[in-house]
């Protein structure tokens, strides 16, 4: 009898030869003991692999150390999370009940996770050749997006601090306005005041640092400067 697709499988275009795989992939160590980190830990590796092969190729005259931001940004937790929604990922995740109660199916973390162990799951099941594919298809366009010319590789913070100091203007200030949610999921919202701007912008994020780069993002759009 024809086993039914799963609906990642249609999503990815890829029927998995085990099932048992993709299954576990997609299941988070709240929901039972056969769950999803070692195949996370599997998947982390190979999709560095094919990222950094296609910067190498990709960006022939840059050094290194640019080459490790540009990895950094593309396999950071907010660009997974992201291609996790993009493929509804949450509404197949297996959680357990505290997890699923404090909505851990919308978690960057763990639908980042969730991604790195599909994979996983796609190169124990294909080959490194398919795991390619699938990476590729996935987080392709934001390289074609580049074309020949990288993007700044440093943060907002940095572009920030030295677009002031460049003009003579006092450092930003930074400070948490808010905090929310329980511990294990704690958000921050930072103001960023600038010299210059009448306002203070604001950013949120799961860490006190990643607001603090939300608002600096945002004061850098203000000041008509690349976010």
């Amino acid at each position: 009898m024809t086993r039914k697709a799963h609906p990642l499988e249609a999503r990815l275009g890829y029927s998995f030869g085990k099932p048992a795989l993709l299954k576990q992939a997609l299941t988070h160590r709240s929901a039972g003991p056969l769950h999803n980190e070692r195949l996370e830990f599997l998947g982390d590796a190979v999709l560095g692999l094919v990222i950094t092969q296609r910067l190498y190729q990709q960006f022939p005259d840059i050094p290194e150390g640019d080459l490790s931001r540009l990895r950094a940004r593309l396999v950071r937790r907010e660009t997974l999370a992201a291609v996790a929604r993009s493929l509804e990922l949450g509404n197949l995740i297996k959680l357990g009940a505290g997890e699923k109660n404090t909505g851990g199916s919308r978690r960057d973390s763990i639908l980042a996770d969730a991604l790195e162990a599909v994979i996983g799951a796609l190169y124990l099941d294909g080959g490194l050749g398919v795991a390619e594919t699938q990476v590729l298809a996935l987080l392709g366009e934001r390289l074609d997006r580049w074309g020949d010319t990288p993007p700044d590789t440093r943060d907002a913070k940095s572009r920030l601090q030295e677009f002031l100091q460049s003009r003579g203007h006092d450092l930003p200030v930074y400070e948490v306005v808010a905090t929310s949610g329980k511990a294990h999921a704690r958000q921050f919202r930072v103001s960023c005041q600038v010299q210059g701007l009448p306002d203070a912008t604001t950013g949120e994020g799961s860490s006190r640092r990643a607001a603090e780069q939300s608002a600096a993002s945002l004061a850098l759009k203000a000041l008509g400067q690349p976010a």
